[in-house]
């Protein structure tokens, strides 16, 4: 099929939610994509942070076929050894106690929620101590409650009207405006992203982030870090928090962990390990041996020293791009591959598509941003690519 086919097909078979650029991609390898009439792309949004390794990875291939061919899944009432081997991963990697496996960012983050209302009721045996507080222009995903989670208004319209309530926001960057909103006592959680994503790639001060650690801790109320688009290398280190010297109750995440199968979860300190016991929870597909065994291969792929080279290649973007001193260039934030240019004079969503015509895969973020999530994996030479046709794109 073509393009122009494909489109058809799904625009007559699948709901118009989503905001689709007339590009239907077939293949590819590595950060270098091919749509179904054989034209390539430098991908800079590996899927929107999903594809950590870039396409059609060997050894990555090798672990997901060879699953395949022996056990596609079993229910959570039995164990696998994919499943064992990749918590244990990850509970050395991060330095968390244990770990719970679901399918996706917002599954990832409802589990969070659950986690922080149980924790405080059996800790002070009341209801009224629920609530959850998150920062203004977070995104924490799709679901009726992530999106009440979300402290962002325009995701809170009457389309979907009620939600589920039990939180609250403030701006971030003020502990005392923490502190205020906590003064009642109905606060059992803070949650928040250290780069604040979908709401134009905003990193939290440090110092801030610290201080608002060192108030929960004192306070009891659980810190919960969603890292469902910073976690897995993306910012240098496997988990973001990591870079911030603090110690959070529990930490969400997905996008990259399963290289482009569906996987997610969220990681526990031993604070909070024995708080949802049998019956608490749980999910279908969450720990599927196939994506398992994908997301090991990713982690023995993003070793130390890749994750060094994650960090090498956000600073050589930055350095890049500032050197080209842009008048349409305002700002660059992020850590990592995880990178924000905010523009000037320029609208986003045109930028990407002018982008998209000339080869280059991008993301846009808040009201004036073009977000780069490139493949970790990127190669110099892609990456050089995919600079030049940004240049050509902002003349």
């Amino acid at each position: 099929m073509n393009t122009q086919q494909i489109i058809e097909l799904t625009d007559n078979n699948i709901l118009g939610t989503y905001p689709r650029f007339p590009v239907a991609f077939t293949s590819g390898k590595g950060a270098t994509l091919r749509d179904a009439d054989g034209k390539e792309y430098i991908d800079l949004a590996s899927g929107l942070g999903v594809n950590s390794i870039g396409c059609a990875n060997p050894a990555w291939i090798n672990a997901v076929t060879e699953q395949a061919a022996k056990l596609a899944h079993v229910s959570n009432l039995y164990y696998t050894e994919p499943m064992a081997r990749l918590a244990e991963q990850l509970t050395q990697r991060a330095g968390m106690s244990a770990v719970f496996f679901a399918n996706s960012g917002a599954e990832a983050n409802e589990g969070l929620i659950k986690l922080a209302r149980k924790y405080s009721y059996e800790q002070f045996g009341s209801h009224n101590r629920h609530m959850i507080l998150s920062l203004q222009n977070s995104f924490h995903g799709r679901t009726i409650t992530a999106l009440e989670a979300t402290g962002q208004e325009k995701f809170h319209g009457y389309d979907f009207f009620p939600y589920t309530g039990g939180f609250k926001y403030v701006q971030p960057g003020s502990v005392d405006a923490v502190k205020a909103a906590c003064s009642d006592g109905s606060v059992c959680a803070v949650l928040i992203e250290l780069i604040q994503g979908e709401g134009g790639v905003y990193p939290l001060p440090k110092d801030y982030v610290q201080r608002l650690a060192e108030f929960c801790n004192e306070n009891d109320i659980l810190l919960l870090v969603d890292e469902v688009q910073t976690g897995i290398g993306r910012t240098g280190t496997l988990f973001a928090f990591q870079q911030y010297g603090i110690a959070p109750d529990a930490i969400s995440f997905a996008k990259g962990i399963g290289g482009g199968l569906p996987l997610g979860g969220f990681l526990v300190s031993d604070k909070v390990r024995g708080i949802l016991r049998t019956g608490d929870h749980g999910s279908t597909f969450g720990g599927n041996p196939i994506c398992c065994a994908g997301a090991l291969a990713v982690l023995n792929i993003l070793s130390d020293v890749q994750l060094a080279e994650v960090t090498r290649k956000g600073e050589k973007i930055r350095r890049t791009i500032l050197s080209w001193n842009s008048p349409h260039i305002a700002e660059i934030r992020g850590f990592g591959l995880m990178l924000g240019i905010e523009l000037s004079g320029l609208s986003p969503r045109d930028t990407a598509a002018k982008l998209l015509e000339d080869g280059a895969v991008t993301l846009t973020a808040g009201t004036n941003t073009l977000r780069l999530l490139p493949p970790l994996t990127i190669t110099d030479t892609e990456l050089e690519r995919g600079l030049g046709l940004i240049k050509q794109a902002l003349r």
